[in-house]
C-alpha cells in the first residue's frame, strides 16, 4: 500500500496473532499520529487473517515505526513490519478496484 496516493505513510504488519485488535495495534505506536488502522477478515469466516495496516499522519512517523517494529514481539509472535506495497492484479500492475468501485458509486 505505499498508500494508495503514492506515498509511504502505511505500514504492513505481519504475523500478527489472529486475536489482535486494532487499539493493540494503535497502542504499538503513538496513538496521535495514527490516521487509520485496518485489520483485513477472512469473506467466509469473518475472522483476523493474521496481518494488518496502520497509516500514519506523515512519512516520517510511519519509517520510525518500521524501523523500532520489525522483528519484536507482539502477542507472542514475532513481527514483520515493512512499507507497505501498492496492491497489484499479480501481473504487476496496480489493482484498482477501490477506484473502479468509487467511480461506480458516483454514477
Amino acid at each position: 500500500m505505499s498508500d494508495r496516493n503514492g506515498d509511504n505513510r502505511t505500514i504492513y504488519i505481519g504475523n500478527m496473532p489472529y486475536t489482535a485488535k486494532e487499539e493493540e495495534l494503535r497502542w504499538l505506536v503513538d496513538p496521535r499520529k495514527v490516521a487509520r488502522i485496518t485489520i483485513p477478515t477472512d469473506k467466509e469466516t469473518n475472522r483476523p487473517r493474521g496481518f494488518g495496516f496502520i497509516e500514519f499522519e506523515n512519512e516520517e512517523d510511519a519509517l520510525s515505526a518500521v524501523k523500532d517494529l520489525d522483528g519484536k514481539e507482539f502477542g507472542g509472535r514475532t513481527i514483520k513490519v515493512n512499507i507497505s506495497k501498492p496492491r497489484t492484479n499479480g501481473d504487476g500492475r496496480r489493482d484498482n478496484r477501490r477506484d473502479d468501485r468509487r467511480d461506480r458509486e458516483r454514477r
